[in-house]
């Protein structure tokens, strides 16, 4: 009886529905940090950066022999540490230094306007100071805005404004190196690898679709449409592409990527990618709109049947050639090396075109081979928008100096007999 007064008390005060609502949330919590974890684990080492940032410039205003020397100010780089510190080393440099050459002529600017606004007089003073506060536009500017009204407005109360501004920038700079030094040397996110991956992966998507064309589609499966999707999120990459990019130009040198490497070349890759993948959309736009009809290749009765199955296994060749390349790029985008067999993939897939071309020029009924016309002419444009990719790649190979193909498939092979010089054999792998 007690245990059940006790019980009911507890529901009186309100207490089980809390509870249950503080351990529904929890769980939520627990499933959303598994699967952050489980998709990119660098998110999790991000927000433990983050703390162990906060937790050392948290150090100069607990510590008191620290905090002497700054004072109340150091609370300014417990703000900048939370502003400035970002998920890439890039954008942490990017917002960092803006920051800091910020600070340092928004408070140098205000000392100048204070000096100006003390020959007004009093009544002048005010007016002058409200003259120089101006509209904001990016980030660098806004903190120069914010440093350089802080300072001016600030000087109209205080007698010694220099101090001020010194504080400020002093720990602004505090905030700004913590930031540095954790987003570079402690587990870094490079946006110049998430770039240069983002790219490989997106050549990677287009040669699973038109790998899936090859084996399903025009190879007799007519059902499994799942290779549809692979290249949806290609369509959408420019937005990524354009930050990383400029995120990546902040980068010092890392791993294989040097101090100047080429990184608006990615964005002239990008550009004949996401071309591919328009004309990707557009044919399997296409088919599904002939699945709804009921109208297939090789539906139509005699005498095009045969032209059909022409037609057919030409797009099964360009299909397969084009994917072929697509995946070599990657690869070589992957390995830093130039692209081994991209051009001559790309060389057979455009003669499979022309071959298809004169069938269908050769062929007088048009009106019953329409719709596989102009599917074999989008797989035909596919081509094409491959070869634009081939070069670009080709082209970043060269800026970058990436390895060349001889360095990467040439072996020594030492002969069995003695007394014979070593041979070198080049192996050339597609």
């Amino acid at each position: 009886m007690e245990v059940e007064k006790g019980i009911s008390s507890c529901e009186e005060v309100g207490f089980s529905p809390w509870w249950s609502f503080f351990m529904t949330n929890l769980e939520k919590l627990h499933l959303k940090v598994k699967k952050t974890s489980g998709d990119d684990p660098r998110r999790i080492l991000h927000s433990f950066k983050v703390g162990l940032t906060l937790t050392l410039v948290c150090i100069f205003y607990y510590v008191t022999p620290l905090f002497d020397g700054l004072g109340s100010s150091a609370m300014w780089a417990v703000l900048t540490v939370v502003v400035v510190m970002e998920y890439t080393a890039g954008a942490t440099l990017c917002k960092g230094l803006n920051r800091a050459f910020a600070t340092l002529l928004g408070g140098a600017l205000g000392l100048g306007v204070h000096h100006i606004a003390e020959l007004c007089g009093d009544k002048g003073e005010p007016v002058l100071i409200g003259i120089f506060i101006k509209k904001r536009y990016d980030y660098g500017v806004v903190i120069f805005i914010l440093t350089f009204s802080l300072v001016a407005v600030s000087s109209f109360r205080v007698e010694n404004i220099i101090p001020l501004a010194h504080q400020r920038l002093s720990t602004i700079a505090l905030g700004v190196t913590t930031c540095l030094f954790i987003s570079i040397f402690v587990f870094p996110v490079w946006a110049g690898e998430d770039l240069h991956n983002l790219t490989s992966t997106n050549l990677e998507k287009l040669a699973n679709f038109l790998q899936g064309m090859e084996k399903k589609y025009f190879g007799g499966d007519l059902q499994d449409r799942s290779y549809f999707q692979s290249y949806k999120s290609v369509l959408n990459s420019k937005a990524s592409e354009d930050v990383l990019v400029n995120l990546a130009k902040w980068e010092p040198g890392h791993g294989g990527f040097g101090f100047r490497h080429p990184w608006n070349q990615y964005i002239a890759i990008g550009a004949p990618t996401r071309r591919c993948a328009c004309i990707m959309d557009s044919l399997a736009g296409f088919i599904t709109t002939l699945d709804k009809s009921a109208t297939i290749i090789g539906s139509d009765p005699q005498p095009t049947e045969e032209l059909h199955v022409k037609i057919r296994s030409a797009c099964a060749d360009m299909s397969s050639e084009t994917a072929k390349a697509l995946s070599d790029l990657a690869s070589s985008i992957k390995s830093m090396s130039a692209p081994a067999a991209a051009r001559y993939h790309v060389a057979a897939a455009e003669a499979a075109a022309e071959r298809m071309k004169e069938t269908i020029a050769e062929n007088s009924a048009v009106a019953g081979i329409v719709h596989v016309a102009t599917i074999g002419l989008l797989v035909v444009e596919i081509t094409r928008s491959a070869r634009d990719i081939v070069g670009a790649v080709e082209e970043l190979a060269r800026l970058a100096g990436f390895e060349s193909n001889e360095a990467v498939n040439k072996a020594a092979v030492k002969p069995l007999a003695d007394g014979e010089s070593q041979q070198t054999i080049n192996i050339f792998v597609e």
